[in-house]
C-alpha cells in the first residue's frame, strides 16, 4: 500500500512539474521546437530542454515572456494570457528563411534554399495583416508582382516583363489559364477570395517543365484552406467557426465573410462565403489635374448626355459587387490516403471598363456604355494523395478538375442606338498525375498533364430605341484547344554543398476552330493546329553553410497559340482586317538566372537576383496573304490583310532584392525592390520599350508584432516612366497619361504611406483597422486606365465562435 502511495506521489508531483513547463509549438505543424529561447526583463537567456520545454518559472514575476528561435518570428505573451492558455506558445515560421518550404517549383515540399529558380512566399500571416480588398490588391502589396487596373472590378498581375497569357496560375494544383486569355490585361485574378486563400507562392521566370503552357514569366500559384481532421477527444465532432466585416471609405466598401468547419477523425469539411460591395472609387487629392474626372456621360430619355461630375476625385461608374463561395470536403481514406474535394464559385456585378469611357471625341465620351458582364467561375476539384512508399514513388498524387469560365462585353458607341454584347464560356477540364521518389542522394519528381477547353462564343446586337434584339458577329469561333504534356525533374545532391537539377518536359497542343461565315465571308470555315513544344531546365545551388545559398539557373517556357491569337477576326480599321492563321507555333523563351541569398545571422537577411529571357517567335500581328492575294473584299471596302504570325522576339532583363532584419523581439523590418528593362519588336519591325516591363517599384515595411497587437507601417514606391520610356502603344493612349512639360504623355512616380494595425485579446475576437494612401497621394500605376484609390481608412472586426 506504501508503494503504491509513493508511486501516486511521484505522479502527481511529475504532471504538477509538467503544468509548470511551457511548450513551444510550430503554429502551422503543431510540432515542437527545439533550440527554444526565452527571456524577459530579469533574465536575458532562458534555453529551452532537450525534449523543448521552458520552466515556466525560470521567468520569475515577469509580466511580459519573450521567445524566439531560428528560423521563427519572435514573439512575446504576456503572463496571465499564457498561463490561462495552458502554457502553449506558438511561433510562425519565417517565410524568407532558406529552409522555407515552397511547393510551386517541383509541385512537392522542398526547401526554398535547395532550389536553383528565385520563389517568393506570401504566408497566412501576411495575408490577415494585410486585409486587403481584393487578391490583385494583396499581390500588389506584397512587393513581388506589379498590378495594372483597367478598371476597379481589375487587376492584371506584371512580373518580370510579362503579363496576361505569358503568365500562368493555379489554384490548388490546378491552371486557371484558358484558351481565350488574350494578350490584353485580364481580370481573372479576382475571382478569388483572399478570404479563403491559404497562402501564395510566386515562381519568378518560366515554369513550363512543371506547368507546360503559358508559363513564361512566372507562376502565380495559389493555395486555398483545407480541412482539418479533429486528432483529439477520439476523434469526436469538432465544429468552429468565423464571421468577419470589413468597411472602407475610398469606395464605401462593405465586405462580409462567414466560415465553417468540422473535423473527425477521417472526416473534415470546411465552408466559407464572401459578399462584397463596392462604391465609385474616390481618388487623391495630390496629383496630376489630368486624372481628374470633371465630366462623365449619362442617357437622359433617349439621348446621351454630358454630366458635370459634383466631386471630380469620385471616377464615375466604377462600382461593382462580388460573391465568392468555397465548399471543401476531405476525408482520410486509410493510414496513406487522403482525398480532398473542393468546390470554388466567384461571380462579379457588370463592371464598367473605365479607361474606355474617358476617351473623348469633340468634347464628349467616345463611348456611352462600356461595361463586363458578370465574370463567373466555377471550378469542382478532386484530389487524391496517397504516400505509401512503393518502387515507383513515395508519393503520389492525382488530380481531377472541371471548370467553367463566363464573360462579355457590352459596349455603345456615344449617341448610337445599337448596343453589342459579346458573350464567351468555356469549359475546361483537367487531369494531373504528379509522383514523387527519392533515390539515394536524389529526389525525382514526374508526371503527367491533360487539359481540354471548349469554347462557345455569342453575339447579339440591340437596338436600345425599340429593344429589338438580333444576331451578331461572335468574337471567337466555336473552338477546342487541347494540350498533353510529361514531365520528370530530377534533383541530387552531391554533397552538403552542391546541388544540381535538370527538368524535361513536352507538350502536344492542338487547336480546332469552326467559322461562322455569316458575318465574316472568309473563303474557309475552320482551321486548326497540332503541334509539339520541347522545353527544360537546369540548375545549381551552392550552399557553403546554412548561411549562404547562390545559385546559378537556365530554363526555356512556352505558350502555345490559342483561341486568341488564332480565331480572333474583327476589322481593325484603316482599311485593315484581321484573318485567322493556322500555321501559328509557339512562342519560346530562353532565360538564365543568378541568385546569391545570405542569412547575415539569426535577424538579418538579404536576397538578389538577376535575370536575363529572350522571347522567340513572339506572336505579332503582321501583313499576310490569302490565297495568294495581299487583300480582300470586305464589307464592301477592299482591306488588306493582317494576320497574327511568329514574327517578332523580345528581351527583357533586370534584378529583384530583398531584405529582412529582425531589429528586437517586437521589431522587424523588410523591404523588396524589383527594376526591369524590356524591348519588343512592333508591327513595322521597328524596337520600343516592352508593354508590360513595369517601372522601378517595391515597398518597405516596419512591423511591430506583440501577443495581442501588431501593427505595420510601410510605404509603397514606383518610379517614373517617363515619355521616352513609354511603349508606343502606351503612347497611343494619353488619355490615362499625365503631362509633362513638352507636352507629353507620360507615367509620374508615387509613393503611398500606409498604417495597418491588428489587436487580437483573446482567441475570439480581433479588430484591425489602418489607413492606406495617409498623405492622399493623386496616382496611376502604370499603364492603368483607373486612378488607384486616395486616403482609405478601413476597420475590420472578427468574431470566432
Amino acid at each position: 500500500m506504501k508503494k503504491h502511495l509513493f508511486l501516486w506521489c511521484c505522479v502527481f508531483l511529475s504532471l504538477l512539474g509538467t503544468a509548470q513547463n511551457i511548450t513551444i509549438l510550430d503554429k502551422e505543424t503543431k510540432q515542437p521546437i527545439l533550440g527554444v529561447v526565452g527571456s524577459s526583463v530579469y533574465h536575458k537567456e532562458i534555453k529551452a530542454n532537450e525534449q523543448g520545454f521552458i520552466d515556466f518559472k525560470s521567468f520569475g514575476d515577469a509580466d511580459v515572456l519573450n521567445f524566439e528561435a531560428k528560423g521563427y518570428r519572435p514573439n512575446s505573451y504576456f503572463r496571465a494570457i499564457l498561463e490561462r492558455e495552458g502554457f502553449v506558445v506558438h511561433l510562425d515560421k519565417l517565410p524568407e528563411e532558406l529552409d522555407a518550404i515552397v511547393i510551386s517549383a517541383t509541385r512537392f515540399p522542398e526547401k526554398r534554399g535547395n532550389i536553383a529558380h528565385r520563389v517568393s512566399i506570401i504566408d497566412k500571416n501576411f495575408i490577415v495583416n494585410q486585409n486587403s480588398q481584393t487578391t490583385a490588391d494583396l499581390l500588389a502589396n506584397s512587393g513581388d508582382v506589379y498590378i495594372q487596373k483597367s478598371q476597379q472590378g481589375g487587376g492584371s498581375p506584371m512580373i518580370r516583363g510579362f503579363s496576361t497569357n505569358r503568365l500562368l496560375y493555379v489554384v490548388d494544383g490546378v491552371r486557371m489559364n484558358t484558351a481565350i486569355f488574350r494578350g490584353g490585361n485580364i481580370q481573372n485574378v479576382i475571382s478569388l477570395d483572399q478570404y479563403s486563400i491559404d497562402g501564395a507562392e510566386v515562381f519568378f521566370g518560366p515554369g513550363s517543365v512543371m506547368y507546360g503552357s503559358d508559363a513564361i514569366g512566372g507562376v502565380m500559384a495559389f493555395s486555398t484552406l483545407t480541412p482539418e481532421f479533429n486528432l483529439y477527444n477520439n476523434g469526436a465532432g469538432n465544429t468552429n467557426g468565423q464571421a468577419s466585416v470589413r468597411f472602407s471609405t475610398a469606395n464605401n466598401e462593405k465586405t462580409y465573410n462567414v466560415q465553417f468547419s468540422s473535423g473527425w477523425k477521417r472526416w473534415a469539411m470546411l465552408t466559407s462565403i464572401t459578399s462584397s460591395d463596392f462604391g465609385d472609387l474616390r481618388m487623391g487629392k495630390n496629383g496630376p489635374d489630368e486624372y481628374l474626372r470633371n465630366i462623365y456621360g449619362a442617357r437622359r430619355d433617349t439621348l446621351d448626355v454630358v454630366e458635370t461630375n459634383n466631386n471630380p476625385l469620385v471616377q464615375r461608374p466604377t462600382a461593382y459587387s462580388q460573391v465568392n463561395l468555397m465548399q471543401k470536403i476531405r476525408f482520410k481514406a486509410s493510414e496513406f490516403t487522403d482525398i480532398k474535394y473542393g468546390f470554388h464559385y466567384s461571380s462579379t456585378s457588370n463592371f464598367s471598363r473605365y479607361d474606355r469611357l474617358i476617351r473623348y471625341r469633340n468634347g464628349a465620351p467616345r463611348s456611352a456604355e462600356w461595361n463586363y458582364g458578370p465574370q463567373l467561375w466555377m471550378m469542382n476539384q478532386l484530389t487524391i494523395t496517397n504516400k505509401r512508399i512503393t518502387k515507383a514513388f513515395d508519393e503520389i498524387q492525382l488530380r481531377f478538375a472541371h471548370q467553367k469560365f463566363e464573360e462579355s462585353r457590352i459596349d455603345r458607341d456615344w449617341n448610337d442606338t445599337e448596343r453589342r454584347t459579346r458573350t464567351e464560356e468555356v469549359t475546361a477540364y483537367s487531369a494531373n498525375l504528379d509522383l514523387f521518389k527519392k533515390m539515394g542522394k536524389g529526389e525525382l519528381t514526374y508526371g503527367a498533364e491533360w487539359v481540354l477547353n471548349d469554347v462557345a462564343s455569342t453575339g447579339t446586337d440591340e437596338d436600345i430605341s425599340t429593344g429589338n434584339i438580333v444576331v451578331g458577329p461572335a468574337r471567337y469561333p466555336q473552338s477546342e484547344w487541347s494540350s498533353y504534356g510529361l514531365y520528370a525533374s530530377y534533383r541530387h545532391k552531391f554533397n552538403r554543398k552542391w546541388i544540381g537539377q535538370l527538368g524535361a518536359r513536352y507538350n502536344q497542343y492542338s487547336l480546332d476552330a469552326q467559322f461562322d461565315t455569316t458575318f465574316y465571308p472568309f473563303p474557309y470555315t475552320s482551321a486548326s493546329l497540332n503541334q509539339g513544344a520541347l522545353t527544360g531546365s537546369a540548375g545549381i545551388v551552392y550552399r557553403p553553410n546554412n548561411k549562404w545559398s547562390i545559385s546559378a539557373s537556365a530554363a526555356t517556357g512556352f505558350r502555345s497559340p490559342n483561341v486568341d491569337d488564332l480565331g480572333k477576326v474583327f476589322d481593325s480599321g484603316d482599311g485593315v482586317v484581321i484573318v485567322p492563321n493556322p500555321d501559328l507555333k509557339a512562342e519560346l523563351a530562353q532565360n538564365i538566372e543568378i541568385g546569391v541569398a545570405r542569412n547575415l545571422n539569426s535577424k538579418l537577411r538579404f536576397d538578389v537576383s538577376a535575370y536575363y529571357t529572350l522571347l522567340n517567335n513572339a506572336l505579332v500581328r503582321r501583313e499576310f496573304s490569302l490565297n495568294g492575294q495581299d487583300s480582300l473584299l470586305y464589307d464592301g471596302e477592299m482591306s488588306r490583310i493582317n494576320a497574327i504570325q511568329n514574327a517578332a522576339n523580345a528581351t527583357v532583363y533586370g534584378v529583384q532584392g530583398g531584405i529582412q532584419w529582425l531589429i528586437s523581439h517586437e521589431w522587424q523590418f523588410t523591404s523588396k525592390l524589383s527594376y526591369q528593362i524590356g524591348e519588343e519588336e512592333l508591327d513595322d519591325g521597328t524596337v520600343s520599350p516592352s508593354r508590360h516591363a513595369a517601372p522601378l517599384f517595391g515597398s518597405s515595411h516596419i512591423i511591430f508584432f506583440q501577443q495581442a497587437i501588431s501593427f505595420d507601417f510601410y510605404c509603397m514606391y514606383n518610379g517614373e516612366k517617363s515619355f521616352s520610356e513609354l511603349p508606343q502603344e502606351e503612347i497611343d493612349k494619353p488619355y490615362i497619361y499625365a503631362v509633362d512639360g513638352d507636352g507629353n504623355p507620360y507615367s509620374p512616380s508615387w509613393y503611398t504611406l500606409n498604417l495597418k494595425i491588428n489587436y487580437q485579446p483573446n482567441s475570439t475576437f480581433g479588430f484591425s483597422g489602418g489607413i492606406e494612401n495617409i498623405t492622399d497621394q493623386r496616382y496611376r500605376t502604370y499603364s492603368s486606365g483607373i486612378v488607384a484609390a486616395g486616403r482609405n481608412v478601413f476597420v475590420s472586426a472578427k468574431l470566432a465562435f
